[in-house]
């Protein structure tokens, strides 16, 4: 097993209360706890003048400045709220003598998909899907494909309600190799496509994610992937509207994420239709699923407006 150098300098353990002090810039930062780790480094709940802020640090300094020009990248996109924005970037001197690179992010203080939706219901599913589609078309255009696309890296902020990146560690340049990712999402693992960075690889991983919300325990693969992730989406009554636009992902049909974005928004118009038809049909046997598939689609549609106009 692979060691993180970083795991072997102790002083990189930060704890509450300890004070990091950039090197270069001489800003000063309190941390209150830690956020997450990765294979780049680990990130921290810190303050700054009273305010939270996200702190990233780690031994790995090229990969570090990577990630950095990744978040630059973003900013000239900013306005669309792709990532979280780039507050400061540094060197911090540990007490031992050890430099670390680090980079200031905004804190997004949210709550899991998973949570939302099982808290909210499944109209928001229709809204998630188009969020991140658009999302996902804007980091495409601006030459990179997120890699490591997954539950983890997502969160749920509010006013509005919107889906967030919250780590761009994954992050690799269009035609690349993917240089991170989680063996579940990654269509390699699945035996469904290579690593090469295009958009069609973060399209699978955007299926995996919602397969993912309905199966947090997941699932191993086996002799016939296909067949078991199609299975997987049909056994979710949540799902079924989109079933065959996100089939039609697994296996590589779209080239961007606009295409599909407009797939589900067929999908949603069409199951407004049939709502609008049948809207008298209330004894009928089926009347219940047209009735909440209706009303998902006007929620959906609502919610996704809202979210790119605010």
């Amino acid at each position: 097993m692979k060691t993180n150098r970083a795991w072997k300098k102790q002083d990189i353990d930060l704890q509450p209360g300890q004070t990091i002090s950039g090197k270069w810039h001489h800003k000063s930062y309190i941390i209150k706890g830690r956020l997450g780790a990765g294979a780049i480094g680990t990130v921290y709940l810190c303050t700054v003048n009273g305010k939270h802020a996200a702190l990233k640090i780690s031994d790995k300094g090229t990969s570090m400045t990577v990630e950095v020009n990744v978040l630059k990248s973003l900013q000239k996109v900013q306005g669309n709220r792709l990532g979280p924005y780039l507050l400061d970037v540094d060197d911090w001197v540990s007490p031992q003598g050890n430099t670390y690179s680090f980079y200031v992010m905004e804190y997004l203080k949210g709550e899991e998909m998973t949570r939302f939706i099982q808290k909210n219901g499944s109209a928001w599913v229709g809204v998630f899907m188009l969020q991140l589609l658009d999302d996902l078309e804007r980091f495409h255009q601006s030459g990179w494909v997120f890699g490591d696309l997954k539950l983890d890296n997502l969160i749920v902020v509010h006013s509005p309600t919107k889906v967030r990146f919250i780590d761009v560690g994954g992050t690799t340049q269009i035609g690349r190799a993917i240089k991170e990712y989680t063996e579940f999402y990654d269509r390699g693992y699945w035996g469904m496509g290579t690593r090469r960075a295009e958009p069609r690889y973060d399209l699978f991983a955007f299926v995996m994610v919602f397969i993912n919300v309905f199966y947090p325990k997941r699932f191993d693969r086996g002799a016939q992937s296909e067949r078991i992730l199609f299975k997987k989406i049909d056994d979710v009554k949540a799902l079924i509207p989109y079933r065959q636009v996100l089939k039609n992902a697994l296996v590589g049909k779209y080239q961007t994420s606009a295409e599909m974005k407009q797939e589900i928004t067929n999908v949603l118009y069409s199951t407004q239709q049939r709502r609008s038809r049948k809207k008298n049909a209330k004894k009928d046997t089926h009347a219940p699923f047209l009735m909440e598939a209706g009303g998902v689609t006007i929620v959906a549609i609502g919610y996704y407006l809202v979210s790119i106009l605010i």
